[in-house]
């Protein structure tokens, strides 16, 4: 309840932080916002002809199938990766005046998940290029991007927690974050291309590959996708999101002494 009454306390707060962070990186940019889609877009170039043509690893609609993956694990990776840091990196706002950290995470979070909606605004245009046949399964995309927004969210209380003491945190994270992204089927299906049992295994207990593989068969395959493993991983993703908030609350005002 806590956590709820700050966020609605906070909330413009939240939303005129995240439009001052997203202003201030294009300040000085011919193209502007055009950034923020140009490099997944650039990037799902360059991995479509590598890994389609070179590795023959295409799946149908390969284009739309990386650009999903690419966004994705954009706004997941960026996110974590920023957040060991977050608590330090706005010192001057920490220690001046009192705001739950957490309200710091969710503007984060805010930027990025921006940056990732006009990724998928380029997806629909492109199935509707390719004419990519969509039905009632179209409706899974939601839970999927739901439990996203939670699980990434629970990750980062711990991380953005422990950054704040161990300041070898960031290299660790970044080295997991590279190594997790090639065991997350970003470039290919994980089904398909890693030997059983690893590859259903991965696409069950890895959730960001799960929730990629959601997102894709309800865009791109007019596949249904199992509620209980929904279910599941949403149930975790709460729970590791209520003991994150739990943890910045019971040791924010110990922040400002260390840093």
């Amino acid at each position: 309840m806590r956590f709820i009454t700050d966020v609605r306390k906070y909330f413009h707060y939240i939303i005129f932080s995240a439009r001052s962070q997203l202003r201030s990186e294009v300040v000085n940019s011919y193209l502007d916002w055009v950034w923020w889609i140009l490099e997944p877009f650039c990037n799902m170039i360059v991995y479509t002809i590598i890994f389609g043509y070179v590795f023959q690893a295409a799946e149908p609609y390969f284009p739309i199938f990386l650009f999903i993956g690419i966004s994705m694990w954009g706004f997941f990776s960026k996110t974590l990766t920023a957040s060991v840091k977050l608590i330090k990196s706005n010192k001057a706002i920490v220690t001046k005046v009192y705001i739950p950290k957490q309200m710091l995470l969710l503007k984060l979070m805010a930027v990025n998940a921006f940056k990732m909606l006009l990724s998928f605004i380029i997806i629909f245009l492109m199935m509707l290029f390719y004419r990519v046949q969509v039905n009632a399964s179209l409706l899974y995309a939601l839970p999927a991007l739901l439990i996203l927004f939670i699980f990434t969210y629970g990750i980062s209380c711990f991380l953005m927690h422990y950054g704040v003491y161990v300041e070898d945190l960031a290299y660790i994270v970044t080295i997991l974050m590279s190594m997790l992204m090639y065991f997350t089927g970003i470039f290919y299906s994980i089904e398909k291309r890693m030997p059983e049992p690893f590859g259903h295994l991965l696409s069950l207990y890895n959730p960001i590959a799960c929730l990629i593989t959601v997102m894709r068969n309800s865009l791109l395959y007019m596949q249904n996708s199992s509620l209980t493993v929904l279910g599941i991983w949403f149930l975790v993703s709460v729970l590791i999101a209520a003991c994150g908030t739990k943890l910045i609350y019971k040791n924010e005002n110990s922040y400002v002494k260390v840093i």
